[in-house]
């Protein structure tokens, strides 16, 4: 086979324009006629709300305040579960939720008319800490479900409680990883317009245009056909750029004004509209045997998806799915959850919830190794995964294992630096 690609140095395409600061981002794009739009976010995590615009909407320079009612397809969207809605209807969930989006001139007149919607808000009790989330007693975070569990994966192999017992050392912990934000060094921006066959534009920079184009048509009540997005340049992402922040609210503004409608978020304002990393509660339980080789391991993760699923289920699966890291171990037990609070939402971040877990079981590998008395490095060529080893989820390793490669090398290294 002849690759052209793979193995090769090849040119990026967008490399020139961004090293000259000629590539076009959403913030540079300006448009004849254009108005600007800003976003009412919630100021507490967990109320009942009544919003009134016409202050704002008496303002002069404002075109339009928009709110639930102006939605005129499915006033809800969500890469999995539509969970989020496109504005609040009668309750926020979390700090930073959209419940309203004002349409002006100018983007100065735009911010004083922020200020002028009132929102009277009925407080509610919040619930921050997954653990008490996940108690049938706790204030549930979305009133058409049950339980503040989205999400419980399970995975079994061999006989634990057995397994346990014949271990000599048993190392058991408990480990908190945090929130993470992206801090992509472009905020979110758009700029959304109507081509003259009717089709609805949305300029933005997005990591799934083709989700975009479903979730902008679904709520808009529109025919797929009838929505464009254009990608430009994107300043960075990581996962943060999956979920809708802006795109339904500028898709929405220049159907009904029938103009151009751009809208920038500052920094403070893109912490609050896109998801974070999930934060992780993990509880290990690991043993082994005297002569190192390790025989059982329990594990609990609790992931913190905050107000809304985004990739939860997803993401919680491969934390449970990569919970024994790169380590043959017979005899697994895993429990991974993902739980609703009125904390910020989390959904995809590099790694996609495979990134937390080695917090805890690497430290579990170090444990097992001084209280055996053996070298941590030893101790971990003793298990770790080769050609054909088996993962606790029953796959046969069959190809490219260089584990083992790698370790002797990062040692004969660090050896060298000493």
């Amino acid at each position: 086979m002849t690759l052209n690609i793979v193995g090769k140095s090849v040119l990026r395409v967008d490399a020139l324009s961004k090293v000259k600061g000629e590539a076009i981002y959403p913030q540079d794009i300006y448009m004849d006629g254009m108005l600007y739009g800003k976003t009412l976010r919630s100021k507490y995590p967990h109320a009942y709300i009544k919003v009134d615009t016409s202050e704002a909407e008496a303002i002069d320079g404002v075109i339009k305040v928009l709110t639930y009612k102006d939605v005129p397809g499915h006033n809800s969207h969500g890469v999995l579960f539509k969970d989020h809605e496109v504005f609040c209807e009668k309750k926020v969930r979390r700090v930073g939720d959209p419940i309203a989006f004002v349409i002006a001139e100018s983007e100065k007149i735009a911010d004083e008319a922020l200020g002028k919607i009132k929102v009277d808000y009925d407080i509610l009790e919040a619930v921050f800490d997954p653990i008490e989330a996940m108690k049938e007693s706790s204030p549930k975070v979305h009133d058409n479900e049950d339980s503040n569990i989205l999400y419980h994966y399970k995975l079994k192999t061999g006989d634990v409680e057995e397994a346990f017992s014949k271990c000599d050392v048993i190392v058991e912990n408990e480990y908190k990883t945090s929130m993470v934000d992206h801090a992509f060094l472009q905020p979110e921006a758009g700029v959304a317009y109507m081509e003259e066959d009717e089709t609805l534009t949305v300029c933005v920079a997005t990591q799934y245009p083709h989700f975009d184009q479903l979730e902008v048509a679904e709520a808009m009540g529109l025919p797929l056909e009838k929505i464009k997005i254009i990608n430009p340049a994107v300043g960075g992402a990581f996962g943060g750029r999956e979920d809708i922040t802006l795109q339904i609210h500028l898709a929405l503004a220049a159907y009904i004004t029938k103009k151009p409608v751009k809208a920038i978020y500052s920094r403070d304002e893109s912490f609050e509209a896109h998801s974070k990393r999930h934060p992780y509660i993990m509880k290990y339980k690991t043993g082994a045997t005297k002569d190192g080789k390790l025989l059982a391991m329990e594990a609990t993760i609790i992931g913190d998806t905050g107000a809304y699923a985004s990739w939860a289920p997803n993401v919680l699966r491969k934390g449970g799915v990569h919970a024994t890291g790169p380590y043959e171990i017979p005899n697994v037990k895993v429990d991974s959850y993902a739980v609703y609070t009125n904390n910020p939402f989390a959904g995809a971040m590099r790694g996609f919830g495979a990134t937390q877990p080695p917090i805890a079981y690497e430290q579990q590998m170090d444990m097992l190794a001084e209280k055996l008395e053996m070298d941590p490095i030893e101790f971990r060529l003793k298990n770790i995964f080769k050609e054909g080893s088996k993962t606790a989820t029953g796959q046969i390793l069959a190809e490219s294992i260089p584990l083992k490669n790698c370790i002797e090398e990062v040692t004969k290294r660090i050896n060298t630096i000493k």
